[in-house]
This record gives structure tokens, C-alpha cells and sequence, in this order.
């Protein structure tokens, strides 16, 4: 595949008021108008270029915005205050009381608590399953299925959907395919594989500074206009308003992504093929071993690699909390939840970010006590992480010290 992702978001070039590299935050909640038809054009949504009420829209996030269809490949895109501000807008955007979801059932634990624990109370049903299973997803589709719901590369088990059958199944029976990319940005784009709908957390990897709480929906101008109707868009209506100040801060940190997810997926492609080598159960799409490394293969832009994100199972949580705990101490990241920190963050998610989902799932999906997820830092030297990563598991008797060599 080509480059046309990064090149795309390159070319973007935008001049300040007062012709700044940088285009010129708008620090406005409402916007004034010349005459009371344009107003009322713009409530009809009507016009371009004239802004309402920046509920609505600010010129800083349409420009961001600009910058995500242009990363995922769609017409355009909306911003959102969060991830899970842009996932619930869609759900409720595309279903009414009585209809069905089928969804992966390793997905983002706030997603999982919000279909399986919130919709319910709109009388809409979920169905989750693995979503790998495709004869599992055609079979679930009723007439009352309105999406398909996947994450490109799941969290935090890191399946990876085969997003062009997936869309093959969803056009066949007229529904759209929303993928959340927020593990996978560059390395997948869903557009191109036939995904419809795609939502993004600005806060992890895009962004990339840990620093804000942002959301993301790239696709048709229709479905997005219809996110932001005055009458019946749930995107305006539920109110997930980006601020305009962080709008301006993530479109700039998107010049450096292209570079950043390269470093993520080099080092994480290395300490995957080490600790695997040591005997670890380590899950990363980048290892032969992954079930699904060939689709990974077969659907990645290869230029970015597999992703910074990657899992070890230390054998129990005792471990796994001993283990973050020394890494911490020794300053090789943080025990925290999120990701795409220019310092590696690990987690146990079974305790932390997928603690939504009820321990008898945990355990049927494969998500045991001992494992971390890791987002994998920006380290300029991966083979000093490596030999100090793994003296702290020989200290704890993780692993054996064998030919390790103290430094």
C-alpha cells in the first residue's frame, strides 16, 4: 500500500488569521450574523462556511476534523469531548427502541457497559460474539439488526476483525460496518477495506500526548450532517462538544503520527519476538503465532507496522501487579490505564479497563488474571527496555535468569 494516509494529512495546509503557520483557534462559543436569513439558513443547515453555536460547530474542529477524514479516507468527520461521546452518538444515532447490535464481545469495556447495560433501557438488544467467527456473525442478523459493531484490533485481547468480510456480510444485508481504529491508526484504514462508520479516541494514539479526553466519527457528510442536526442529531443534542483549544492541540500533534506509530510498532514488535523467545504467552499481531496475523497482514498499511499495543500473561494477578508495580519503580513506564504516551503504560485490564465485563466473560473470551496490556513507548534504545523489563521478571521469578546479563 501506499503512503497516501500520511501524505494526505501532509498536504493539508491551513494559514492563521494573521497568515500563521497554525490556523487560528477560534476562542468563541457563538458567532454573529449579517442578517437574520443566514441565521436562520444555518439552524436549516442551509450553509457552508457560517458558524451557529460551537455546540454545533467551531471553525478550530471542523479543521481537525479535515485532518481525520483525510487519516481514515472519508467525506468528513466529526469531533466529540471523548471516544465514548463519539461511540454512544453513533449507537443512537443508527438504533431505535426494539432494534439489534451484533458486536464483537472484546471491545473497549465502556462500550461494553453502555450496550450491554445502558441500551437496555432503550429497549435495543445486543448480540455479542467473536467476531472472527464469520459464519457466527451472518447467523446472527435478524431484520431487526441495524450494525455491525468491531474494533479493528480489540481491546485488550487484540483480535483483529476481518474488516473486508465484515463489510462484505454488512453491505449484503444493507447495514453499515462501524470500526473503532483507536488501537490501529494509520497501520488499519477500515474505509478502504468497505467499513462505513469510523470512530476514533483522539486521546490515545492521535493525539498522542496524554494530555486531553477527544473523540472522533469519520464518514459519509450525510451521516455526519445528521449527527449534528438541531432537531434529531444525537451528536448535538447529547452535547460531546470538543473544546476548541484541544481541537487545535490535536490537529497539531496529527503532524507527527506518521512517525510516531512507526517507533510504537518497531518497539513493540521487538520485545514481542524477545519475551516470546523467553517463553511468555505474548499476544501482538506482528508474531506469527497471532491467529490473526495473516489477515493483519493482508489488510495493514505494512509501512506502520502492527501497532504499539501488545499482552503478556505473567501467570497470575499477583504477578502482574508485582511486576507493574517494579516497573514503575524503575522507571519504564507508568501503571496506568489509556495509551499511546510517548512512555510505555501498562495495565492489568482484567481489573482496570475491561472490569466491566463480568469475570465468567472475562474468563470465556481469554482474558486471565495474569495479563498486562502494554502500550508501548517511544524508547529511543528498545533493547535497554528489553534486558531492564526482563531482569524485573527474573527478580520476581517471572522468568529464569538463564544468560541474562545484569547491567
Amino acid at each position: 500500500m501506499s503512503h497516501k494516509e500520511a501524505n494526505d494529512l501532509q498536504d493539508l495546509q491551513y494559514f492563521g488569521e494573521f497568515g500563521g503557520v497554525n490556523p487560528s483557534i477560534s476562542d468563541s462559543s457563538t458567532y454573529t450574523f449579517l442578517s437574520a436569513k443566514t441565521m436562520f439558513d444555518t439552524f436549516e443547515g442551509n450553509t457552508e462556511g457560517c458558524y451557529l453555536y460551537s455546540r454545533h460547530s467551531s471553525p478550530s474542529n471542523l479543521y481537525l476534523g479535515e485532518a481525520l477524514a483525510a487519516l481514515e479516507g472519508t467525506e468528513t468527520a466529526n469531533v466529540t469531548a471523548s471516544g465514548m461521546g463519539a461511540i454512544t452518538a453513533v449507537i443512537l444515532q443508527l438504533c431505535d427502541s426494539g432494534d439489534h447490535i451484533i458486536s464483537s464481545r472484546t471491545i473497549y469495556g465502556g462500550t461494553y457497559a453502555f450496550m450491554k447495560n445502558f441500551l437496555k433501557k432503550f429497549n435495543i438488544h445486543i448480540t455479542f460474539l467473536d467476531i472472527t467467527d464469520l459464519d457466527a456473525v451472518a447467523n446472527a442478523i435478524s431484520s431487526k439488526t441495524k450494525m455491525i459493531y468491531c474494533e479493528s484490533v480489540s481491546n485488550p485481547l487484540l483480535e483483529v476483525a476481518d474488516i473486508s468480510a465484515l463489510a462484505k456480510i454488512a453491505k449484503k444485508n444493507e447495514m453499515p460496518l462501524v470500526v473503532d481504529n483507536t488501537f490501529s491508526p494509520l497501520s488499519i484504514t477500515p474505509a478502504k477495506l468497505g467499513a462505513d462508520i469510523i470512530i476514533h479516541s483522539l486521546t490515545k494514539f492521535i493525539n498522542g500526548s496524554s494530555d486531553c479526553v477527544a473523540g472522533a466519527i469519520c464518514g459519509t457528510k450525510e451521516f455526519c450532517l445528521s449527527l449534528k442536526d438541531v432537531n434529531n442529531g444525537a451528536g448535538m443534542l447529547l452535547g460531546s462538544t470538543l473544546d476548541s483549544l484541544r481541537g487545535a492541540s490535536i490537529l497539531k500533534n496529527m503532524r507527527t503520527l506518521h512517525i510516531r506509530i512507526k517507533k510504537h510498532s518497531d518497539n513493540a514488535q521487538f520485545l514481542a519476538e524477545k519475551f516470546e523467545a523467553d517463553g511468555l504467552r505474548v499476544v501482538y499481531p506482528g508474531l506469527s503465532s497471532h491467529p490473526g496475523h495473516l489477515i493483519m497482514e493482508d489488510q495493514m498499511n505494512p509501512q506502520y507496522g502492527y501497532g504499539g499495543l501488545m499482552t503478556m500473561d505473567v501467570g497470575s494477578l499477583e504477578n502482574a501487579n508485582a511486576l507493574m508495580e517494579m516497573m514503575q519503580e524503575r522507571k519504564l513506564g507508568y501503571l496506568a490505564v489509556s495509551l499511546g504516551f510517548y512512555k510505555t503504560l501498562f495495565s492489568a485490564p482484567g481489573t482496570s479497563t475491561s472490569s466491566e465485563i463480568p469475570l465468567e466473560e472475562q474468563k470465556a473470551m481469554g482474558l486471565g488474571d495474569g495479563l498486562i496490556r502494554f502500550s508501548i513507548g517511544l524508547d529511543s534504545d528498545i533493547q535497554r527496555t528489553y534486558n531492564l523489563m526482563k531482569q524485573c521478571m527474573v527478580d520476581l521469578n517471572i522468568l529464569e535468569a538463564d544468560t541474562m546479563k545484569r547491567k
